[in-house]
């Protein structure tokens, strides 16, 4: 947290100010690059921000068990979904993050698992002999089964279930240290008043974004392909048909992604996996709430940091900062009225929630959308600034 202050007060300040107390241990800028090793390029921009995009998303994203039988490209396929899905809305994923998060930790509290035993529940990862998931809290509480499924998981080995996980710690590693040494750079950029393209700073909230969801999916294994079979039948036969299967619609996905599935959403007995954004439902979602609208404001503010940065034209200035207002505005607002929001969601007909999300909801998209384009139209004309390298011996102590 202290290094996401650092950085929103380096990034606010003028990228244009007075020069340096110290002009010359900072090389002067100039209309064109040269020198290779005073500048920098635009291709090494992109090339930078997307290296830390893709190493961030990669170790983050820890897609749920998938359906049985499928081949590579198709287990490819779907966590490239999910990456894109965290690329593009990285706040959806922050959502799914924390409702696994806290429904584990429910589960533990509740049902004496463990840690990792939860998680691994909350993604599906147990089935009955029958195929069908064990993923719900009716399952855990059928009368039938009496206490059953729950000794069914609590007897599976941790061990076993991290062997599974496809992540460890050089993977994880390296995606950090990379997160890192971008972070710095834009720091560094920042302290010698080096201007930080707009695409940087997009680059850079999304990377600290991530951090919550590492910090969140920490104990959750990693690209598990195979689920564990657990107990016995999870119905009698005569309960055990098919049910229909709810279909749910793309906003119906992003809205249980971050807020849950209610009971007719998903029936483990009709499907032989979960749902792609599938968690198990628990009472409170206050937990969830709360880091949704905390990382939401957080990567607003890094969005509103670079209001003194150099914009191709005036507009564009004015596009970036109203939309960066408003997507730091929008959660913060809703986390001064968590309380209410609560009430909101435990009761979905309510007509203040269709009022709220129909406001809210399509401004807060728009602008998303708008500080996604933008960065990437910048690149068309870049500040001089924007190409001069760090003086990385400032920092190094010398005679």
């Amino acid at each position: 947290m202290l290094l996401i202050l650092i950085a929103v007060h380096l990034l606010s300040q003028d990228s244009i100010a007075a020069p340096l107390p110290r002009p010359l241990n900072v090389r002067p800028p100039t209309d064109s690059c040269n020198d290779i090793n005073n500048c920098r390029t635009l291709s090494s921009i992109i090339w930078g921000c997307l290296a830390t995009i893709f190493a961030c998303t990669w170790v983050s994203v820890h897609p749920n068990v998938p359906p049985p039988n499928q081949n590579c490209l198709q287990l490819y396929w779907r966590r490239l979904k999910m990456m894109l899905v965290g690329i593009i809305a990285p706040e959806i994923m922050v959502g799914f993050a924390a409702r696994q998060f806290f429904g584990s930790r429910w589960l533990v509290k509740n049902f004496n698992f463990s840690t990792t035993q939860a998680f691994f529940f909350c993604m599906g990862g147990f089935v009955s002999p029958m195929g069908h998931p064990i993923a719900t809290q009716e399952q855990l509480e059928d009368p039938y089964l009496g206490s059953g499924s729950q000794e069914a998981v609590r007897n599976v080995n941790e061990k076993e279930i991290m062997d599974k996980s496809k992540g460890d710690a050089l993977s994880k590693g390296v995606a950090l240290l990379q997160g890192l040494w971008f972070t710095m750079q834009c720091l560094a950029r920042a302290h010698q008043h080096l201007a930080i393209t707009q695409l940087e700073v997009a680059t850079l909230a999304f990377a600290i974004v991530n951090i919550f969801t590492w910090l969140l999916w920490w104990n959750k294994p990693l690209d598990v392909q195979q689920p564990i079979i657990v107990g016995p039948r999870t119905l009698p036969d005569s309960d055990s048909q098919a049910i229909d299967h709810v279909q749910l619609s793309r906003s119906d996905e992003v809205v249980t992604a971050i807020f849950g599935f209610s009971t007719n959403d998903y029936h483990p007995l009709s499907s032989v996996s979960v749902p792609s954004f599938w968690s198990v439902t628990y009472e409170t979602e206050g937990g969830t709430i709360f880091v949704l609208t905390l990382v939401g404001a957080v990567f607003g503010a890094i969005h509103c940091a670079a209001w003194n940065a150099i914009f191709p034209t005036p507009a564009e200035m004015q596009i970036w900062r109203t939309s960066s207002s408003i997507i730091v505005t929008i959660p913060s607002f809703t986390l001064l009225l968590l309380p209410l929001l609560i009430v909101i969601i435990v009761n979905p007909e309510s007509k203040i929630e269709s009022a709220s999300m129909a406001l809210a909801g399509p401004l807060y998209i728009a602008a998303r959308l708008i500080l996604i384009v933008l960065p990437l139209a910048e690149l068309r004309s870049l500040p001089a600034l924007a190409f001069v390298d760090i003086n990385w011996s400032t920092y190094i102590p010398h005679i």
